[in-house]
């Protein structure tokens, strides 16, 4: 008894289907990120003492 290349090709085709969409069904969704630790007010701040400083060397420079 013989089988075809056609239903070799038919059977992958649906096995891979299925496949497919079992693991798309038990899928589970993921938790959303959790949000920014910081609202850019740090990063602010560090960016203010270095131009105080920048600023402190360069008075010093100048004197």
């Amino acid at each position: 008894m013989a089988v075809s290349n056609d239903s070799v090709r038919v059977v992958t085709f649906l096995g891979l289907i299925y496949a497919t969409l079992v693991s798309v069904a038990s899928a589970q969704s993921h938790a959303p990120a959790p949000g920014p630790t910081s609202d850019g007010t740090t990063i602010d701040q560090a960016i203010a003492y270095i131009l105080m400083l920048l600023a402190l060397v360069l008075t010093y420079i100048i004197h």
